[in-house]
């Protein structure tokens, strides 16, 4: 799209910045300039010339040869025009001059055995229009050697801007000056509308009927009687030029005009010409025929959007009207067309069509409902000033359901953590003012802002974000000397879900998926779970708090056809409410849990051995394996329970130092019936995110080079002291020379005592750098032994 820098400057001051300047800043907040078109260096050696004599060439009878001026000497000239004649100030381009239609350049020549010094030009030549008919004679006023860029007033400058899909704001001046007056910290003037109407009110005159207002929801239109339909006056045709636009007449002409001032199509009907004056907009009827402007037939669907009038579709809604509608030399009276039409439906039938115009371009890409009024009044304001005419006091506008503007908040500390850098907060807020944002609330914290309905791509804070970006500039980013930059080693969840698939199918476990979605009475059975807000059926109403549903469901379909001896295991999310009700993502806990379960028999009972049946001892081995897999360097301990814990009747908790890791056990027997299973489960329940805590990078350790030392010891101690307890003294009591200890048996029995027991140890000591004495060993051995008897009262056994 073509913008000039003089149409800018109507609306933003733009004098004291360069052209590079405007192109950098434009370029670098995403609306991209692909190519600057100065029109005075484009008519560069194209002057306004002096005709000083015309003669016929000798040898040809349509050339001339012609002495023309440039105020400073005299060229001999070839021209083929036939309004060429002695007097006349023409478009005269030199030698060297660049010839804009055909791109090519003007040189020296002999035609027909004559020199030529240069070319006088036509309009289409010279790519003011497409009127080849005769070269350019210009009135009396010109200056003789003036640059003709400089007399027609074409020394203005257009920028070539690439326009995203989401900006269609921007496919107008006033909406690329709103982002220049953000850019450079400048306020913009829009136009005044200021017209005195005539007593004769509109509705009288004529009426708009939308039986359509899904795809049209806003229909506006103004009246003028007494126009007069004319050639544009020169400064419209100018401005028009610079743009890429051709004059057609001033009606048509102002239209294109506020289209690419503010971004609101307009289209002018002769009102005569419509039946009853009445406007309908609604789907054309299936196969209906219309001739549009530019006298093609067009056979239309059911789900075109038309505009009619009490008997005739006059208009392709937001892309063409028709030839029976149209502007002529003849029209005295319009009605102005200012409506919003559904982007969707424009863009379907331009498809389906073929069609595809200026005005539907914009449509496609949404434009804004606001303006349709304040865009109808402009162009009746520069009608009445260019064609006379008066205008009905008063506008229709249809509007039934009024869209109302977006209401977004934007915290100062989010846009700082997105950015990475901090900017002032009245800097902020006069970005937002300028880009024409208003505030609904303003305190240190955050803004309420309304969205214009001209920005329909900002939808969330992070477009707020992102527009302070833009306008703020990449280019004042800070330059930051030193980062510190934290190197920890990440575990990779998705690595460490499959290294626990590969251990269960080492210990010859099956996967299964299940339905993450349960009903509310199970769902509340097993945990404390969220509900959805548009659950697919009332099977599905919960997401599951635990995957002991699914495994259970799984147990119980396989049993029923006598698949009794399973050994399944599941990894998925599972979701639980934290709290009563669930404001944001700290009222609830998402977990990727991991859980296995074992029922049945261990071995079907060949000949070679007997049955044996799965049990508590089963689940801790399976359970440790898979820990110790994961976690090989730390010692794993164990914590029983024989009440009722979570969903065991009885179980353990695997803990690594203090912390739990998992929990496992004999599933509940109401739970079991619940899900009618009528046989012992056992089941172990633990998660990712508790294995990825404690999960180590495995290294390579060299082989011992010294012997190991071995020790025993055993102690008749309370029933009450646990294992742990007496590594924790001997730990306690010993060097770093002692690198293991290991429980090795346990023994209750009436021959050491009521309430006592014996536990035995194997201790292992050695020293990676040299072989340790027999002497020095058993020092810290009886050490060892004397800190247990103390601390804990202890008997050492076989003393």
């Amino acid at each position: 799209m073509l913008i000039s820098l003089k149409w800018l400057n109507d609306y933003i001051d733009l004098s004291d910045v360069s052209i590079n300047k405007i192109e950098e800043k434009l370029t670098a907040s995403g609306l991209e300039v692909e190519e600057i078109i100065d029109y005075k260096s484009k008519f560069n050696n194209i002057v306004v010339g002096f005709v000083e004599s015309s003669e016929k060439h000798p040898d040809s009878d349509h050339l001339s040869i012609c002495s023309v001026s440039d105020g400073n000497s005299i060229f001999n000239v070839i021209c083929g025009a036939s309004n060429v004649a002695k007097g006349q100030k023409v478009a005269f381009a030199k030698v060297g001059a660049i010839v804009p239609n055909g791109n090519f350049e003007i040189k020296k020549a002999k035609i027909r055995g004559v020199n030529s010094e240069g070319m006088l030009c036509s309009e289409s030549e010279l790519g003011l229009s497409e009127n080849h008919s005769g070269i350019i004679i210009f009135d009396e006023s010109a200056e003789i050697g003036k640059n003709i860029a400089s007399h027609l007033q074409l020394d203005d400058v257009s920028f070539e801007i690439s326009i995203t899909p989401n900006r269609a704001d921007a496919l107008s001046h006033i909406g690329v000056a709103r982002d220049l007056a953000a850019l450079f910290n400048k306020n913009i003037k829009l136009p005044e509308i200021n017209y005195q109407p005539i007593t004769k009110n509109i509705t009288d005159f004529a009426k708009v009927i939308i039986e359509n207002s899904s795809d049209c929801p806003r229909y506006s239109a103004i009246l003028m009687k007494d126009v007069k339909i004319q050639e544009s006056p020169k400064w419209l045709k100018d401005r028009l030029k610079t743009i890429g636009l051709r004059s057609i007449n001033n009606i048509v002409d102002v239209t294109n005009y506020v289209m690419y001032e503010i971004g609101q199509p307009l289209h002018a009907f002769d009102l005569d010409n419509l039946s009853q004056r009445t406007i309908i907009i609604k789907n054309a009827s299936e196969n209906e025929t219309f001739i549009t402007l530019d006298s093609k037939s067009h056979k239309l669907k059911s789900n075109n959007l038309m505009i009619y009038d009490a008997e005739k579709p006059v208009a392709i809604a937001g892309i063409m009207g028709g030839e029976n509608s149209e502007v002529t030399p003849n029209t005295k009276n319009i009605l102005i067309e200012s409506a919003f039409f559904n982007q969707s439906s424009i863009r379907k039938t331009a498809k389906q069509l073929g069609i595809s115009t200026d005005a539907s371009y914009r449509f496609e890409r949404k434009t804004n409902p606001e303006v349709t009024i304040w865009a109808a009044k402009r162009a009746a304001q520069l009608i009445q000033q260019i064609a006379g005419g008066s205008i009905l006091d008063g506008f229709l506008d249809v509007y039934p359901n009024p869209i109302e503007e977006k209401i977004v908040e934007v915290r100062f500390a989010r846009i700082y953590k997105i950015l990475g850098y901090s900017i002032e907060k009245n800097t902020i807020k006069d970005i937002f003012l300028k880009l024409g944002f208003v505030f609904l609330s303003d305190n240190n914290d955050f803004l309420k802002i309304k969205i214009p309905l001209s920005r329909p791509d900002i939808e969330r804070e992070i477009d707020l974000i992102e527009e302070v970006a833009r306008i703020y500039g990449f280019e004042n980013i800070p330059e930051i000397v030193r980062i510190n930059v934290t190197l920890n080693k990440k575990v990779d969840q998705t690595s460490l879900r499959e290294k626990v698939r590969d251990i269960f199918v080492g210990l010859d476990l099956n996967e299964i998926i299940t339905n993450s979605l349960l009903n509310k009475e199970t769902a509340e059975k097993l945990g404390n779970p969220i509900n959805l807000l548009n659950p697919q059926s009332s099977e599905m109403t919960h997401a599951r708090p635990t995957l002991f549903a699914g495994m259970l469901q799984t147990i119980s379909r396989n049993l029923k056809v006598k698949e009794n001896n399973l050994k399944l295991y599941e990894i998925g999310h599972v979701f639980n409410q934290i709290k009563p009700e669930i404001v944001n993502f700290t009222d609830f806990q998402e977990i990727d849990s991991v859980l296995f379960a074992i029922t049945g028999f261990s071995a079907n009972g060949e000949w070679y051995q007997s049955k044996e049946k799965f049990d508590i001892y089963s689940l801790k081995g399976i359970a440790e394996s898979l820990v110790q897999n994961i976690i090989p360097n730390k010692k794993i301990r164990f914590e029983y329970f024989t009440e009722a814990n979570y969903h065991f009747e009885y179980g353990f908790i695997l803990k690594i130092e203090q912390k739990e890791i998992g929990k496992g056990g004999k599933v509940k027997s109401d739970i079991c019936k619940f899900f009618d299973v009528k046989q012992d489960v056992f089941a172990f329940e633990t998660s990712i995110n508790n294995l990825e805590m404690e999960a180590e990078e495995r290294k390579f350790k060299t082989l011992l080079k010294f012997p190991k030392i071995q020790k025993d010891m055993a102690f008749i101690i309370e029933k009450s002291v646990t294992s742990e307890e007496v590594e924790k003294v001997i730990k306690k009591g010993s060097s770093n020379l002692l690198k293991n200890i290991k429980l090795f048996d346990i023994f209750e029995g009436e021959a050491i005592g009521k309430n006592m027991k014996s536990l035995a140890f194997q201790l292992d000591y050695y020293n990676e750098q040299r072989t340790l004495t027999e002497e020095e060993v058993d020092k810290e051995f009886w050490q060892a032994i004397e800190k247990v008897k103390t601390e804990l009262k202890a008997e050492l056994r076989g003393n």
